[in-house]
C-alpha cells in the first residue's frame, strides 16, 4: 500500500512540480531582465563558510537495538551536519567507515525521558504507557539524549553530567536546525518550483498554513508527505495486531514506521531525481521561448491579473478589514520581542569575543598568539555551544492564542528560520571583521597596544555594519512571517468562493503562454498584494517606534568603506599559518609564516613569497631546492626557483640558531 500511496502521490505531485517549474523559470528569467534586487548588505559575505571545517566531535553512550546494550562511541559532526559514530577516535583518524550516520531532518533533540515517552504515546496506534510505568529503553546514566522521528528510526544517547548533557544537546539541536533548511535559496528555479507544488499539494487535501515536516532534502520532503497520509492507515491498520507487552509493541511499531519510511525514502529519491531530469531536459525550450515573447507574456498576465483583481479584492479587502488587521499588531509583537533579544544576543556573543581577543592579544605576546585567537573566533558561528545562548532567546516566540486561528501547528518553523538567519549574521560579521583586520595587518605590522587599537577600530566598524544589516534582515523577517501566516488562512477563506470561478480566466491566456501564467498563481499573487501593503506598514510602524532597535526605511547607512566589497572576493584568512600556530622543534623554535607551499629544505622549511623577506629568529620559513646558499656575519642568504618563473630570495637570521 505505501508502494502504490507514494507512486500515485508522486504522479499527482509531479504534475504539479511541472507547472510551478515553468512559473519559477518566468519569474526567475524575468528577474534576470528586470532587475530588483534589494538594499546591499554592509557585512561581507563568505561563500563557504564551512570549507575543510568540522562541527564538533567527541565521546558518548549510545544505545544499540540489536543487543539492548549501551557501547561507547566516538562521534563526528563533519560540515555536512551528518552525524557519524565510529567504535573508537582512532577508527575515525584511520579513515574507516562509521558505525553508522544520521541525517537529523525532522528529528527533535531531546534531553527527558517522559517527553520522549509522551512524543511516542502519542505516535503509536492506541498504545498508551501506565502511569509509573518504566521506558522501553532504559537509560545508562541520568542524562539521555534522544532524537526522536515521527516516522524514521530514534536514537539514544547519554552522557556522564548535566554539563555534557548541555553540550552535546546543543550540538544535536544545530544538526537538526542546519539539516531542516535543506532548499537552498541560490536555486532560483527549483527551490520555489519545489515547495510551491509542496504547498498546493497539501492545500488541495485541505491543509493550509505551515507544516513541520516540510525539512531536509526534497525527497526527505516528499516522504513525509506520504507519510503525512500512509502513517494514520498503518496505524489502524496494524494497531489491532501488535502482540505482547506494552514496551514491544511500542519498539514492533516504531520498527515497522521505520522500515515503512526507508521504503517511501528509496522510492521518493529515485521519481524525484527522474522528475527533476525531465524538467532539466526541457529548460532550454522554455528559457528560449520566454526572452522571445517576454514582453506579450507579462502584458498577458497583467491583463488576466485585473480581471481576477476585480473578483477577489472587494471579497479579500473585507476579509482583511475584519478578520486580519485586528490581530497583525499581536503577531508581530509575538515575533520582534524575542528575534530582536536574539539577534541582540548575538552581537553581545561578537563584541565579548572581541574584547577577550583583544585582551589576550594584550597580554599573550601580540602577533605571536594571534593566529591561534582568530582561528577560534573564525568558526563562532558555527560554534553550537557558544551560539546556544542566542538560540534560546529566540526559542522563547510564542503565538498561543494565534495558533488555532491561523491554522498555524507550532511556531518551530519561524523559530528555527531566525536561527538560521542568525547564524548568517554572526559569521558575515566574523568574516567582515577577519578581512578588516587582515588588512590592515597587512598594511601596518603592529603589536601590543597598537595591535589593540587596530582590533577595537575593526570590531567598532563591524557592529555599525551589523546594526544596520540585523535590522534589514530582522524586517525582511517579520514580513515574510506575517505572509506564512496570514496568506494560506486568506487563501483558505477566500477558496470556496473565489476558485470556482478562476477557471473561466484560463480563456483569456495565449495556449503559447499558458504554461508560464497559471491562474490560480495569479490569484495568490492578487491575494498576497491585497495584505502586502498593511504588512509593510505594520513594519515600518514598528520601525518608527525604535523599540526593537530597528533601523527606519529611510535610514540608508553612509557607505564609508567603497573597497570594503572588494574584500569579500579573497578566500578566508588562514590564521594559523599566517601568524603562529605552527609547531616548536628543535631546529630554532621556527614558526610558520606565509599561506602557500610547503618544502623541505634539510631542517629549515620555508614558505615560498615572490619578492625578498626578513626573517627575524621566531619566523618560520618553508621552500623548494636551494639554487644557491652564502652565510654572511650572522644571516643566511639563499635562493630557489619561483613557482611563477624567475627566482625567489630570503634572508634568514641565524643569530640565535645552533651551528646545526
Amino acid at each position: 500500500n505505501g508502494g502504490i500511496l507514494s507512486t500515485a502521490l508522486q504522479k499527482e505531485f509531479g504534475r504539479v512540480y511541472k507547472q510551478q517549474y515553468a512559473v519559477a523559470l518566468f519569474n526567475s528569467v524575468r528577474f534576470d531582465i528586470e532587475g530588483g534586487a534589494g538594499p546591499q548588505s554592509q557585512l561581507l559575505h563568505r561563500q563557504d563558510p564551512l570549507e575543510d571545517s568540522s562541527i564538533f566531535s567527541g565521546s558518548l553512550f549510545q544505545y544499540l537495538e540489536e543487543n539492548k546494550k549501551w557501547r561507547n562511541r566516538f562521534v563526528f559532526v563533519a560540515n555536512t551536519y551528518n552525524i557519524c559514530f565510529y567504535e573508537n577516535k582512532v577508527a575515525h583518524e584511520r579513515g574507516l567507515h562509521p558505525k553508522g550516520t544520521i541525517s537529523c531532518a525532522g528529528y527533535k533533540a531531546l534531553t527527558s525521558m517522559d517527553e520522549y515517552l509522551e512524543l511516542v504515546d502519542a505516535s503509536l496506534p492506541g498504545i498508551k504507557a501506565k502511569v509509573g510505568s518504566g521506558p522501553f529503553v532504559k537509560c545508562a546514566t541520568q542524562f539521555p539524549l534522544i532524537l526522536w522521528h515521527p516516522y524514521a528510526r530514534n536514537h539514544y544517547f547519554c552522557v556522564l553530567t548535566e554539563k555534557e548533557q548541555k553540550k552535546w544537546h546543543a550540538v544535536l539541536q544545530d544538526c537538526v536546525r542546519h539539516s531542516n533548511n535543506g532548499l537552498s535559496e541560490e536555486c532560483r528555479v527549483q527551490s520555489p518550483a519545489f515547495t510551491d507544488a509542496v504547498r498546493l499539494h497539501r492545500q488541495a487535501q485541505g491543509n493550509y498554513g505551515t507544516w513541520d515536516m516540510m525539512c531536509g532534502a526534497p525527497p526527505q520532503i516528499l516522504a513525509n508527505l506520504v507519510m503525512e497520509t500512509l502513517h494514520p492507515e498503518l496505524r489502524s491498520l496494524i494497531g489491532p495486531r501488535l502482540k505482547g507487552k506494552m514496551q514491544q509493541r511500542q519498539r514492533n511499531w516504531m520498527l515497522i514506521s521505520d522500515v515503512v519510511y526507508k521504503q517511501v525514502l528509496s522510492q521518493t529519491q529515485a521519481q524525484y531525481k527522474t522528475l527533476v531530469q525531465a524538467c532539466e531536459a526541457e529548460t532550454p525550450r522554455l528559457d528560449a521561448a520566454l526572452r522571445t515573447d517576454m514582453d506579450q507574456i507579462i502584458t498577458s498576465k497583467e491583463h488576466v491579473s485585473g480581471k481576477i483583481r476585480a473578483l477577489v479584492l472587494p471579497r479579500a479587502e473585507q476579509l482583511l478589514r475584519s478578520s486580519v488587521k485586528p490581530y497583525v499588531s499581536s503577531i508581530l509583537e509575538a515575533l520582534m520581542e524575542p528575534t530582536s533579544r536574539g539577534f541582540s544576543e548575538v552581537r553581545d556573543v561578537f563584541f565579548r569575543e572581541l574584547v577577550e581577543f583583544s585582551k589576550n592579544t594584550l597580554n599573550g605576546g601580540g602577533k605571536a598568539k594571534l593566529g591561534e585567537h582568530m582561528e577560534k573566533i573564525s568558526i563562532l558561528a558555527f560554534h553550537p555551544v557558544k551560539m546556544q545562548s542566542c538560540y534560546e532567546k529566540v526559542e522563547q516566540l510564542n503565538l498561543e492564542g494565534l495558533q488555532q486561528r491561523f491554522d498555524l501547528f507550532s511556531p518551530s518553523v519561524f523559530i528555527q528560520r531566525a536561527q538560521i538567519l542568525m547564524r548568517e549574521q554572526m559569521d558575515n560579521a566574523v568574516y567582515t571583521f577577519e578581512q578588516l583586520l587582515y588588512q590592515s595587518l597587512e598594511a601596518e605590522g603592529q603589536a601590543g597596544e597598537d595591535l589593540c587599537k587596530t582590533i577595537e577600530r575593526c570590531q567598532d566598524r563591524v557592529l555599525k555594519k551589523y546594526d544596520y544589516d540585523s535590522s534589514t534582515v530582522r524586517k525582511k523577517f517579520f514580513r515574510e512571517a506575517l505572509l506564512q501566516i496570514i496568506i494560506p488562512y486568506m487563501l483558505k477563506q477566500l477558496a470556496p468562493s473565489c476558485s470556482p470561478e478562476l477557471p473561466r480566466f484560463q480563456e483569456l491566456i495565449f495556449e503559447d503562454f499558458s504554461r508560464f501564467i497559471l491562474v490560480n498563481n495569479v490569484f495568490e499573487e492578487v491575494v498576497l498584494q491585497s495584505v502586502s501593503k498593511d504588512i509593510m506598514m505594520a513594519v515600518k510602524e514598528a520601525a518608527v517606534q525604535r523599540k526593537h532597535n530597528l533601523y527606519r526605511d529611510s535610514m540608508i547607512l553612509t557607505n564609508s568603506d567603497p573597497n570594503l566589497h572588494l574584500l569579500g572576493n579573497n578566500p578566508s584568512v588562514d590564521w594559523a599559518t599566517q601568524f603562529g600556530g605552527g609547531e616548536e622543534g628543535p631546529e630554532g623554535h621556527l614558526r610558520v609564516v606565509g599561506r602557500t607551499g610547503s618544502y623541505k629544505i634539510n631542517k629549515i622549511h620555508v614558505t615560498q613569497q615572490s619578492e625578498a623577506n626578513l626573517l627575524g629568529p621566531n619566523d618560520m620559513v618553508r621552500g623548494t631546492e636551494l639554487l644557491g646558499a652564502l652565510v654572511q656575519s650572522q644571516h643566511l642568504s639563499f635562493v630557489w626557483p619561483s613557482a611563477l618563473g624567475g627566482r625567489s630570495r630570503y634572508i634568514l637570521d641565524c643569530s640565535n640558531f645552533s651551528d646545526e
